[in-house]
């Protein structure tokens, strides 16, 4: 049995993919059911308040392409780069104590990824 066709492996990519899916649709919705929340945190990172709902739309989007197999790595690159852009504005931001939240979900996005990769050959 080849590492592309273990079992295991596929049963991993599958359920690291519905919990980041779902951690990923969580803070989405939140955005957009509760953008007040974050609007304020938003503008004070310099970002329009319009963001907040493009921020949330994008991390509903990714959640749905992780759990289509064909669109699993456009939906990885799509949040990987919303948490290498969220981890570099807490930086900027000087919140130290907030970076290792998005970094461990870049991380956990991009090890996704590579799974995903060698599953699908």
């Amino acid at each position: 049995m080849t590492i592309k066709n273990s079992r295991w492996l596929r049963v991993a990519v599958l359920l690291l993919a519905i919990i980041l899916g779902l951690f990923f649709a969580l803070a989405g919705l939140s955005k957009i059911m509760n953008p007040e929340r974050h609007v304020e945190i938003f503008i004070q990172w310099g970002y329009p308040s319009w963001f907040v709902y493009f921020t949330g739309v994008v991390e509903i989007g990714g959640a749905v392409l992780l759990l289509v197999r064909s669109l699993r790595l456009f939906g990885v690159a799509v949040l990987g780069i919303t948490m290498l852009v969220a981890t570099l504005t807490h930086f900027q931001a000087g919140e130290i104590a907030a970076v290792p939240v998005p970094l461990t979900l870049l991380f956990l996005t991009g090890a996704l990824g590579v799974l995903e990769r060698k599953r699908s050959g």
